[in-house]
């Protein structure tokens, strides 16, 4: 435990000096949701039934509010983890953790430590200032929303340890993670609306973890209930990636 707390802390730090790594994890959301925000603003027609059932019965901007929260776990899971991962494997620094007698445990869960950090602090971010800059709505349950967030971070942490085991080296990383954010964010609901979408691009979008994370996050963030569905998908994504990871683990 002392060589986890001890590792985490050392982590933050040298995230913290990683301008560019901030920036994408937080600011980029932030952009989106704000040409969102400008684009298609607060209001519906609510005697439109297909812009009631795409937008989920609230305001376009409240739409993305909680899908841009799931924007934040995916940049941090699928782009900064697996980059930091591979990067210290080519650079030695996991080897000399072995070398040292670092529990595999206590490396992997400082990375785990300071990406779910990053995910909450990215979460509360828009969560307090999205209402005062676009009057949006808070969450309608607040237990509901925080259990939908610490599973969606945990899911994301796991995929991104996922990537950077499986994944040989950091350019690869990165590539791999910003088609997969990229994709995900366009059919994903964090983008445009899954009710747009076509059947091909909706069938697509089912299959990856950001669709379930903003559905479950959409959910409990405006008041409609717990996705059950959506739920249990999360739980596989998290095991099956923590399962992969075991396997594929490797010091160099």
């Amino acid at each position: 435990m002392r060589a986890l707390w001890r590792l985490t802390w050392v982590e933050v730090k040298l995230f913290a000096r990683e301008p560019m790594a901030v920036i994408f994890a937080f600011a980029f959301p932030f952009f989106v949701l704000f040409i969102m925000a400008s684009v298609f603003g607060n209001e519906i027609e609510a005697d439109d039934p297909e812009e009631v059932e795409v937008w989920r019965g609230v305001g376009p901007t409240d739409y993305y509010v909680p899908a841009y929260i799931g924007l934040v776990m995916a940049s941090i899971g699928l782009i900064t983890l697996p980059m930091r991962i591979t990067s210290y494997r080519e650079q030695g620094v996991l080897r000399r953790f072995r070398a040292a007698g670092v529990p595999l445990p206590a490396v992997l869960g400082s990375q785990v430590a300071v990406s779910l950090g990053m995910m909450v602090i990215g979460a509360i971010t828009i969560g307090v200032t999205s209402p005062l800059a676009y009057g949006t709505e808070g969450p309608q349950s607040l237990a509901q929303t925080g259990a939908a967030l610490v599973l969606g971070a945990f899911a994301f942490a796991a995929i991104g340890i996922f990537l950077g085991s499986a994944l040989p080296s950091a350019r690869s990383a990165q590539g791999a993670g910003l088609i997969l954010f990229f994709v995900m964010m366009m059919i994903s609901g964090a983008g445009p609306p899954r009710g747009v979408l076509n059947d091909a691009m909706q069938t697509v979008g089912n299959t990856l973890p950001l669709t379930h994370v903003v559905l479950l996050l959409q959910g409990a963030w405006l008041g409609q209930g717990w996705d059950w569905s959506a739920f249990w998908l999360v739980n596989g994504f998290l095991g099956g990636a923590g399962i992969l990871t075991w396997r594929l683990f490797r010091w160099s």
